[in-house]
């Protein structure tokens, strides 16, 4: 069993007095059923629906109220509970996107039903965004799921000492080359839950192959579910099975992949899978100052949802076995790629729903920063970086500008540090922390822990 960092989220939401109905919103098989059936345990009595299947989506149909609902639950489904008075109740609407008259219905448990417990979940919840329903506003609130980061992937391989400590930002240097070697692990057969656990039983990743193009055909059968035209299909189905290749780079949506699709229909197929949580479109930023605006007008860097399907996509798994360094794999790209994806618990976990880069806003310069974290008012530079402190000219060039600060992270194969670096663009010197990759996904929770900010 992998424990979920987000198990922690579900009990604080649990505890609110205003709690409203929740809705956990992620890719296919990124484990949210099995997510809320764990928290369920802490429950006097759990109802789940999966409204995929008739027979559950009919009890919505001929109930007009959510009094009515928990009532013929409580006939069918809970015989052994006599009354619904006093007790904690939790009720999981799974697939909620095939029963538009349930997701309407969660505004009237949130009024009329305040004391029950309601999660909905869906892996296609971008359907709606074709069929016109939409979640009542301002009665619901959300939660993003997504494959497992690496502590969780620690805790699903036996390792939950060694899990703690990751999470909570605080290693001992003695465990730096284990968590190495692990780490470039986890980033070769990515945080799919099902992977993880075969991978635990087999230690085995060529056992792997078949459970990878499993999700990868879930993925593009779901294509025609929610896709408004012929074109969109093809043009989604054309992006699922190249667009891996580019993963960790800035994309032109024109001609993606060779295709002779026009930029409109590959930027808004990209969008239907970014609201399906299969992509993450990174654009840049150009103010070193926050609050960080993205200039939607420029090129973004394309993030998969994990780096275990772009490895056996694009076929780069061998380069994991013959790099000794992340940085070294796939150009660099495959070092962009994994942490970018870490870098989403840090994000989730301080609200912040997008995911930038910085380029330099000035004719003829190249300067780019591969990641940027907004934290404590303040855009902090991140550069994924193999070398030494004289190879740093893109976080020279922000940290040189006026009103940027004088902190930048590089996140490296070695250990935790910190340094004075001299800026020869500016004659100063600005604070590089040096966090290992294992690190990345608490980022945050270093500046904090440490006094760095």
């Amino acid at each position: 069993m992998i424990k979920r960092n987000l198990l922690n989220d579900l009990r604080i939401w649990a505890q609110k007095k205003q709690r409203k109905p929740l809705v956990i919103r992620g890719a296919r098989q990124v484990g949210k059923t099995t997510l809320v059936k764990e928290f369920a345990k802490e429950f006097d009595a759990f109802v789940m629906l999966n409204l995929e299947r008739p027979d559950d989506r009919l009890i919505f149909e001929n109930a007009d109220s959510p009094t009515k609902v928990m009532e013929i639950l409580r006939l069918t489904r809970m015989g052994h509970i006599d009354s619904l008075s006093g007790k904690r109740i939790l009720l999981f609407l799974d697939e909620i996107q095939s029963a538009p008259k349930a997701i309407g219905m969660l505004r009237y448990f949130y009024e009329d039903m305040p004391n029950l417990f309601v999660i909905a979940a869906g892996s296609r919840l971008q359907e709606l965004f074709k069929t016109g329903v939409s979640f009542p506003v301002g009665r619901v609130e959300y939660l993003s799921m997504r494959p497992c980061f690496f502590n969780e992937f620690l805790c699903g391989i036996g390792l939950g000492e060694l899990s703690e400590q990751v999470y909570g930002g605080i290693v001992d240097p003695m465990l730096h080359d284990q968590l190495g070697r692990l780490f470039q692990t986890y980033a070769l057969i990515g945080g799919m839950p099902e992977v993880i656990d075969t991978y635990a039983d087999t230690r085995d990743v060529a056992s792997l192959s078949s459970l990878y193009n499993g999700l990868l055909q879930s993925y593009d059968e779901d294509v025609e579910k929610y896709a408004v035209s012929p074109q969109q299909i093809a043009v989604l189905r054309h992006l699922l099975r190249s667009g891996w290749s580019y993963a960790g780079q800035s994309v032109s949506f024109a001609r993606f992949g060779g295709s002779s699709f026009t930029s409109s229909a590959v930027h808004q197929a990209f969008e239907l899978l970014e609201k399906a949580f299969l992509v993450s479109l990174d654009y840049p930023v150009t103010s070193v100052q926050a609050p960080a605006l993205e200039a939607l007008a420029r090129s973004p860097k394309l993030i998969w949802l994990d780096s275990g399907l772009v490895n056996f996509s694009a076929g780069i798994q061998v380069e994991y076995l013959t790099n000794t360094s992340l940085a070294d794999v796939w150009r660099g790209h495959a070092a962009e790629q994994i942490v970018g994806q870490e870098l989403w618990q840090a994000l989730d976990r301080n609200y912040i729903d997008s995911q930038c880069y910085w380029v330099r806003d000035k004719r003829g310069s190249n300067a780019e920063v591969d990641f940027i974290f907004q934290c404590f008012g303040k855009i902090i530079p991140i550069e994924v970086k193999n070398g030494s402190n004289a190879h740093l000219r893109s976080l020279q060039s922000f940290t040189s500008l006026p009103g940027a600060g004088d902190l930048a992270l590089r996140i490296w194969p070695g250990q935790f540090s910190v340094d004075e670096v001299k800026n020869p663009i500016s004659n100063s010197t600005f604070r590089l922390v040096n966090i290992p990759f294992y690190l990345v996904g608490c980022i945050d929770i270093i500046l904090r822990n440490k006094g760095i900010l």
